[in-house]
């Protein structure tokens, strides 16, 4: 994430704004017949405002004019003609409640649609995205962002829509009435485009960035609020205090500017508007004294003025936030256009028995066996038994070109073995891992997985295939039999508690007042992180998988309870493929292979009695002579 010291850069403003607008209207495309109601509807209110306003020229021309003096007038045309405007506004109020609420359904659809877009493309975009852009500024997607789409749907479109019918009419009405005045208020008009264009692309710019600076501010907050317990452990408060001052100072700012502009801009427009309508009062009093314009005309053509310049002021105060929206749905839009994580894999994990001939078969059910089903060239089908054999070959990687992190990685993990990597901090061990869940792909080597290159099993065969325990527990909110169910959805109640008994979490869950239906809420904050770490073994359990990748995963166990673990682990791990990452050297003697790794390479490998007689790097390691670090 970036930090408040460079947080300041240049902001761009939307590089295609015209794309944005026709991926917008691609999502109002599944409301075109209520869009067609919504304009058909702004349509008729427009109308009903332009009509009502014609009615002053024959009330004051027919009626009021003629009637004044009389003693005995007849009313009658007078209070029809009222009650014909009267209905004329009530149909048009009418008609703008429909489309209120009608444009409220096509937004809250659209956004619905446009969240749910956005969140399942989330989930197919590679592990290497999340690794380099901040979750605050993925989290502010769908809340700042989102929020400015809607506020242009249900406010900024319809007003635009309905502002420029209402210009429309009323411009061709007021050339009817008089063509002279309405001169007179397009040279007002445009001095007022003029006006806006130049305050709008001011506000929009720093609106533009405010929307950046939210980003950033709310990313920052969230890592403050997740690593609560180091700031305060660290006393880190008045520097995280006055970091979020640098960055809340930069929101400010962008924001001060935009809101500035933005609010000159109302009254700047209201008081041309005024000028307006005293230009052509003036100039219309001149045409009625000296070229016999009548006063109904004059009085209706007035009404007209203000009917035309409010519409261009509403269109100038929405033009912030449709800028705003834009450069919120293009965010958006850059995420969901990220590529998604490639899968070029063919080989699937399918259910399968031995037939009455010992060959394998392919079952629908659920047998409790797999095999790895191969499609050939020929059309051909074969099966590999899942066992759960891993071999790297001339393995080289680095997670960007110019910096390799792995250097020829050679090892070979039967099925059954427990393989150890060892070795200091960034010398490659969790790398190894993310490799064989093909959470990054390898540009040199091979890995094969029970004699099949990895690359050619799909990802989710192969996911399916493992299970991890990671040093960094991370448990969702629901109960405790949820999360332990997320290594197998499918997995029953017996299952669940079997796996919990399994990785020895059933006696402290069992002391819980609700025991299995506990819930768990802020990550499982109101467990202790041993307790936690025993979740995510037994989540590990009940997903039953031959291949298990344990990365320190007792590392925030007490050596008292990891005693207590060690059989449920040893069970667990009985018959699988074992992966285990460790500092504990203790906690590794027992592996079939020890891989030392320092700087990316392997510099010794071998079981805990051959590594000892070396007397090299792992002996120094296991003797205290030199620790990891």
């Amino acid at each position: 994430m970036p930090g408040p010291n460079n947080r300041r850069q240049k902001m761009e403003k939307p590089k295609d704004a015209v794309k944005t607008i026709k991926k917008i209207f691609s999502y109002l495309a599944e409301s075109k017949w209520l869009l067609f109601l919504v304009v058909f509807f702004v349509i008729i209110s427009a109308s009903a405002q332009v009509a009502g306003t014609y009615f002053l020229k024959p009330l004051i021309n027919d009626y009021i004019i003629p009637l004044i003096g009389k003693n005995n007038p007849d009313l009658f045309g007078f209070i029809r003609l009222l009650v014909l405007m009267g209905l004329v506004y009530v149909f048009g109020a009418v008609s703008t409640f429909l489309y209120n609420r009608l444009m409220l359904r096509v937004s809250t659809k659209t956004l619905f649609k446009i969240r749910m877009d956005l969140f399942s493309h989330l989930q197919k975009l590679p592990i290497r995205y999340f690794d380099t852009h901040a979750h605050g500024d993925l989290m502010s997607l769908f809340t700042n962002d989102t929020d400015t789409i809607r506020d242009m749907f249900s406010q900024s479109f319809v007003q635009i829509v309905s502002s420029f019918i209402t210009v429309t009419g009323v411009f061709f009405v007021m050339l009817f009435l008089s063509p002279l005045l309405t001169m007179v208020v397009v040279v007002m008009v445009v001095v007022m485009v003029f006006v806006t264009k130049a305050l709008g692309k001011r506000s929009g710019n720093f609106f533009i960035k405010q929307q950046r600076s939210v980003g950033t501010l709310n990313g920052y907050i969230e890592e403050m609020i997740e690593g609560q317990k180091v700031v305060k452990v660290f006393c880190h408060e008045d520097k995280a205090k006055e970091e979020f001052g640098v960055l809340n100072e930069d929101l400010f700012h962008d924001a001060r500017g935009a809101n500035t502009f933005a609010g000159m801009l109302m009254p700047l427009m209201n008081n041309l508007s005024y000028l307006n309508y005293a230009a052509t009062a003036m100039v219309g009093g001149v045409f009625a004294v000296f070229y016999g314009l009548d006063i109904g005309t004059l009085a209706s053509f007035l009404q007209y003025t203000r009917s035309f310049s409010q519409p261009i002021t509403q269109i100038s105060n929405q033009f912030n936030s449709i800028v705003l929206a834009l450069a919120g749905a293009e965010r958006i839009f850059a995420v969901m256009e990220e590529s998604p994580e490639s899968d070029e894999g063919y080989v699937t994990l399918v259910n399968v028995k031995d037939d009455a001939s010992g060959n394998i078969v392919e079952c629908g059910g659920h047998s409790g066996m797999w095999a790895w089903k191969h499609p050939h060239h020929d059309h051909s089908l074969t099966y590999t038994r899942l066992t759960g054999a891993v071999e790297f070959a001339d393995v080289t990687f680095g997670y960007n070109p110019d910096k390799t992190v792995l250097y020829d990685i050679d090892l070979f993990a039967k099925p059954g073995q427990k393989i150890a990597l060892v070795g200091s901090t960034g010398a490659g061990k969790t790398t190894i891992t993310n490799l064989l869940n093909r959470f990054y792909d390898v540009p040199d080597g091979k890995i094969r997985y029970d004699g099949i290159n990895i690359n050619k099993i799909k990802k989710s065969a192969l996911r399916h295939s493992l299970s991890m325990v990671l040093q960094d527990t991370h448990l969702f909110t629901g109960t405790i039999a949820d999360n332990i169910r997320y290594g197998r959805l499918n997995a029953s109640d017996e299952e669940v508690i079997a796996a919990a008994k399994l990785a020895n979490a059933d006696t402290f869950i069992s002391h819980l007042p609700k025991g299995y239906d506990t819930m768990l809420v802020s990550d499982g904050s109101n467990l202790s992180q041993g307790q936690r770490q025993l979740l995510a073994i037994a989540r590990a359990a009940v997903a039953n998988p031959p291949v298990l990748v344990l990365d320190e995963a007792t590392s925030s166990i007490d050596t008292r309870t990891e005693a207590l673990i060690e059989k449920g682990m040893n069970s667990l791990m009985q018959g699988r493929t074992v992966f285990v990452i460790a500092h504990r050297l203790s906690t590794v003697r027992n592996s079939d292979s020890i891989v030392v790794l320092e700087q990316g390479r392997i510099i010794e490998q071998g079981n805990h009695d051959e590594l000892m007689k070396l007397k090299g790097h792992y002996f120094e390691l296991y003797t205290g002579m030199f620790e990891l670090t």
